[in-house]
């Protein structure tokens, strides 16, 4: 069976086909991804503009087009926080659901949370223990935490690397005086949520899932053998906070020409590494681990497990 996930975030708009059964890991046939960065259609009063959403009528009318050419049996849409959150967020959806032929899926924070979490626990096994997650997208930063593939705590902060480097960090490149504000916020808003993740077992595994986690990796992490033999990334949080200052100090032209810093990506970076390294110092994290595995995994893992459902009764 081929599966689609339509994946519309505050950054991207990505479809993924797979090919899946019950019991088996999802193979991924095919990744396309239109750059968007919808925060940056965000107007004062918190509604996507309409440039904005012509974008993002444009951009699903394309991953549908690949979604028919790749014969997906079924198209999971979804979509996470800068659409959930918009002022005009039902008129948005109306729209991208039009555009789309069939309904869509949003997600709040806590089940995208939930989504990831199932993603990470099934890419590390049950052997992995307590695991603790982190997930930075452009408009809000998840944390789940579990020894289950139900986590026993899940929270969504609204600390997303778009819409802090709208708030926060409008200059390019961000002044250290911007920066240390961020990282106040960041402090503050994440204290909200805390209590619930320290009250829980140390965890045995750190995990960060989102590509501006993984780029971060890229440039101040290291490669350790894998369990498969496969290499695994880690990234420390000293290298991490060590790295700030630099980051801030380059404009986006010269980020991008960092190693792991992906055009796509070099707007947002300086404040996707401040949210994580608050939330890893708060959280009292030395390092994580990087897994290839995140939301798309999560949601077509998901229907896979409630097809066999239906499928035995």
């Amino acid at each position: 069976m081929r599966l689609g996930v339509l994946d519309i975030g505050s950054n991207t708009v990505h479809m993924l086909a797979a090919d899946v059964h019950p019991g088996g890991r999802p193979l991924a046939a095919t990744s396309d991804r239109s750059i968007l960065r919808l925060m940056r259609y965000l107007t004062d009063d918190g509604s996507i503009s309409e440039a904005g959403v012509v974008a993002l009528e444009t951009a699903v009318a394309r991953a549908r087009e690949v979604a028919e050419s790749e014969k997906v049996d079924a198209l999971l849409a979804t979509a996470t926080s800068a659409v959930r959150e918009a002022r005009n967020g039902a008129e948005v959806i109306a729209r991208i659901e039009a555009a789309l032929g069939q309904p869509l899926q949003v997600l709040d924070g806590e089940t995208e949370a939930e989504l990831t979490f199932l993603a990470v626990r099934r890419w590390f096994g049950w052997s992995a223990g307590q695991l603790l997650l982190l997930d930075i997208g452009g408009g809000s930063l998840e944390i789940a935490a579990g020894a289950e593939e139900v986590p026993d705590a899940a929270a969504s902060v609204p600390l997303g690397a778009g819409r802090m480097t709208i708030q926060f960090l409008p200059n390019d490149p961000p002044g250290e005086d911007d920066v240390e504000r961020l990282r106040e916020h960041a402090t503050t808003t994440l204290q909200e949520v805390l209590p619930q993740f320290t009250a829980l077992p140390r965890p045995d595994h750190v995990v960060g899932s989102s590509k501006a986690i993984r780029s971060l990796a890229r440039l101040v992490g290291y490669p350790v053998p894998g369990w498969s033999g496969d290499e695994r990334m880690l990234l420390p949080r000293a290298a991490l906070g060590s790295w700030i200052p630099r980051l801030a100090r380059l404009p986006a032209s010269a980020r991008q020409e960092l190693p792991g810093i992906t055009p796509d990506r070099t707007f947002q970076i300086v404040a996707a590494a401040v949210s994580l390294h608050a939330a890893m110092t708060l959280l009292k994290v030395d390092e994580l681990e990087v897994s290839p595995w995140a939301l798309r995994e999560g949601v077509l893992l998901r229907y896979i497990e409630q097809l066999a459902w239906s499928e035995r009764g």
